[in-house]
């Protein structure tokens, strides 16, 4: 199962697919998300998901970045059936990290779209002038306003009044100093109680992002190889649990990996 590109997103396609899981990343890792999240898209592929990483690049108009990533979602689900890759029905999940879910949450909300889910990771919703520290460099008079389209507030307001995926999955990770999962969780409650789910786990803002270790071993096993092989394993002890809870989430009759 191998990476292929469609009308600018990347797609991995299982033999057998169950579901399509359409992926978005933070802001500054978004434009490469097939090398950036590779490991978890991966497995999630191996999972039996069809795997949809649209890329996008960061601007201002959140609004716009989210209705382009939501055509280019559509136009590539078009072409896979139109040739034959993918036939019949199959339930739409939305993945997001950081920046991503807002544009999920906005794709929720202003779009009529149907998802049978969303999974929301580190959630952030900052002013601009917080999230970009380049701007805090300038000395702006009032009449100059730098902020990101729709802001917090206006955000909060726009999933207040339409956001229509019931089911939803948040994920926050304990050492994760810019995340507003427990704001969006309370959010989302007011709107759907019974169907969202929030879960703290062990890990950073960069968790998603754990990416593969190369540690070749000699033909005799050295002490440094152990120390090599339990390194490899703390690192992906974090990024293991949130396959595991993901994939729990998304199929809660399977058995947990």
């Amino acid at each position: 199962m191998d990476w292929q590109e469609f009308s600018g997103n990347w797609v991995l396609i299982p033999k057998r697919p169950i579901a399509i899981v359409h992926f978005l990343g933070g802001a500054f890792v978004a434009t490469a998300p097939q090398i950036t999240y590779r490991l978890l898209l991966e497995y999630l592929g191996k999972k039996g998901y069809v795997v949809v990483a649209t890329p996008f690049v960061n601007t201002l108009d959140h609004t716009a970045i989210a209705k382009d990533v939501l055509l280019n979602f559509d136009r590539t689900l078009d072409r896979l059936h139109y040739r034959g890759l993918l036939q019949g029905y199959l339930p739409i999940y939305g993945l997001g990290h950081s920046m991503g879910c807002k544009l999920h949450l906005l794709i929720g909300s202003l779009f009529p779209v149907e998802r049978a889910g969303n999974i929301l990771i580190s959630f952030n919703n900052y002013a601009a002038r917080d999230a970009i520290p380049l701007v805090q460099q300038f000395n702006f008079n009032n009449s100059f306003n730098v902020e990101f389209t729709p802001s917090p507030l206006e955000t909060n307001n726009i999933i207040l009044r339409g956001y229509q995926i019931r089911r939803n999955l948040l994920i926050r990770f304990s050492n994760d100093t810019i995340d507003q999962t427990p704001a969006l969780t309370q959010l989302l409650q007011k709107l759907h109680a019974d169907m969202v789910i929030a879960q703290t786990l062990t890990g950073s803002h960069l968790t998603p992002l754990g990416q593969d270790i190369n540690w070749q071993t000699g033909q005799v096993f050295t002490p440094f190889d152990a120390i090599g092989q339990w390194f490899k394993q703390e690192v992906y002890r974090e990024l293991n649990q949130l396959k595991s809870v993901i994939s729990h989430w998304l199929d809660p009759l399977s058995s947990l990996p």
